[in-house]
């Protein structure tokens, strides 16, 4: 039925009623909720009813332009319409949407004239603008001035200072909170991860999980997937995967098996990677599982076998990405397979129409380096469009001349290197090298005396062992 169809019945109270029903029953229809914004206005049987528009604010706030709850707001205010709580925590929404400080802070000065200042879901309302907005004193602030305070609160400041990178921050207010929900640790863990420190995101969630007794939702298993495959801890990752198992979250969320599979390759058992991809129903996998189990064998050198599960994707229809084919490059690059990985490029190309990055160039010189023929890096090298090339790709080809102890094209890149950034000492170290190899130690020293000159730094080595 169209909804501008509907009149006006002689009974305006339970006209009201339904309307209300279609705004509460319409709330994802952005169709449907502007029709009945228009029945409204020619109506005009919204003037002094809070419900009839509230769903209205809320709809907007939500949807792909925000600024629309403003646009009624404005249209409310010149007709004198009262305002709820809920009005003002809608419109807020609709400013941390849009990012609009200016707009928070109006909306701010306007809440503490009609006496919302101590309403703790208008002020958390508030709280989120701020913090979404960086405005993180102003948000402490608010914060400081609420005589009460909800878990969502306590939350919303939390994840504004993780956003911004003030981690020591709210870690600090994490500690201090009454009660920490699951949303509170995933915050900080996700934090930690972010922020590359593995070890205190790793401890946290021990301590959440372990000591707290908190299970874990599957946003905080994404959360951690990046931490265990950093530190490379195995035991971790089976716990998380038996925790999923027993919660279902392994069959309720297609990322947590992907991420599963892509944990264990990374912590070095493609076994159980295989076997995880393995016991996904052929109707739910999707591209990011069949890239991360090609990307899985490639890993561990596993390039036939990388090789035939792109073949198998292909033959359940699913459309490789150049993430896909990157894998698959890599694969080639450590298997040897020179020839197959030139025409996967060629495929990607010209069938796929995927533009390569710098990655899949840097995959066809380290491919073809390894295998000696250096020639053909070289020149794939020079082609490379200038907008695309960067040093890495130059000192990817001046590794394997040091490896086949080519002098002459060794010369030649660290000259293109040396255009590019002439203060990275392993360059010089690397020529140094190749000349000593070929018994040419005079110039093996000169390298070496002219990276001091140059003041030339090289990265110290890092063992985990």
């Amino acid at each position: 039925m169209n909804l501008m169809r509907m009149k006006q019945p002689p009974h305006l109270h339970l006209y009201r009623r339904k309307l209300v029903s279609l705004l509460r029953q319409h709330q994802s229809r952005r169709s449907a909720m502007q029709q009945l914004h228009s029945h409204l206005i020619i109506t005009g049987a919204y003037m002094d009813v809070t419900s009839s528009w509230n769903p209205l604010l809320r709809h907007y706030s939500l949807g792909i332009f925000p600024q629309e709850a403003f646009f009624l707001f404005t249209h409310l205010r010149l007709h004198q319409n009262s305002f709820d709580s809920f009005s003002f925590s809608y419109l807020l929404k609709a400013c941390a949407n849009l990012q609009s400080l200016q707009a928070g802070l109006l909306l701010h000065a306007l809440t503490h004239k009609l006496g919302f200042e101590f309403h703790v879901y208008v002020h958390t309302g508030l709280l989120n603008v701020y913090a979404v907005c960086g405005a993180l004193p102003e948000a402490k602030q608010v914060f400081d001035e609420m005589s009460v305070r909800n878990s969502v609160t306590w939350n919303v400041l939390i994840s504004g200072l993780v956003k911004w990178g003030e981690l020591d921050l709210a870690r600090s207010l994490f500690d201090e909170m009454p009660m920490p929900t699951v949303v509170s640790w995933t915050t900080i863990i996700d934090g930690y991860t972010r922020m590359n420190q593995p070890k205190q995101a790793l401890a946290l969630f021990r301590s959440m999980f372990i000591d707290e007794g908190i299970k874990p939702t599957e946003i905080t298993l994404l959360a951690i997937f990046p931490t265990i495959s950093n530190l490379g801890a195995l035991e971790i990752c089976q716990l998380v995967h038996t925790y999923g198992e027993k919660s279902g979250l392994n069959a309720l969320d297609i990322r947590i098996r992907n991420s599963l599979l892509d944990t264990y390759a990374k912590c070095g058992c493609i076994e159980s990677a295989s076997r995880v991809f393995g016991e996904m129903a052929a109707k739910i996998r999707n591209l990011v599982s069949w890239t991360s189990i090609i990307s899985a064998f490639a890993m561990h050198g596993m390039a036939k076998e990388a090789l035939a599960n792109f073949e198998r994707m292909q033959k359940e229809l699913v459309k490789p990405n150049r993430i896909t084919f990157l894998s698959v490059l890599n694969a080639c690059s450590h298997g040897g397979l020179v020839e197959e990985g030139l025409e996967f490029f060629r495929k990607m190309v010209n069938e796929y129409q995927i533009s390569p990055d710098v990655k899949h160039y840097g995959c066809l010189i380290d491919m073809l380096g390894r295998a000696g023929r250096l020639d053909e890096a070289e020149k794939m090298a020079l082609e490379i469009p200038n907008e695309v090339v960067n040093v890495v790709i130059w000192r990817t080809l001046l590794g394997a001349c040091s490896f086949h102890g080519n002098v002459e094209m060794g010369a030649r890149v660290i000259r293109k290197t040396l255009e590019m950034e002439r203060k990275y000492g392993g360059d010089y170290v690397l020529l140094s090298n190749i000349f000593a190899g070929v018994g040419r130690y005079s110039d093996a020293e000169r390298v070496r005396r002219l990276m001091d000159e140059r003041n030339a730094s090289k990265v110290a080595g890092l063992s985990f062992v």
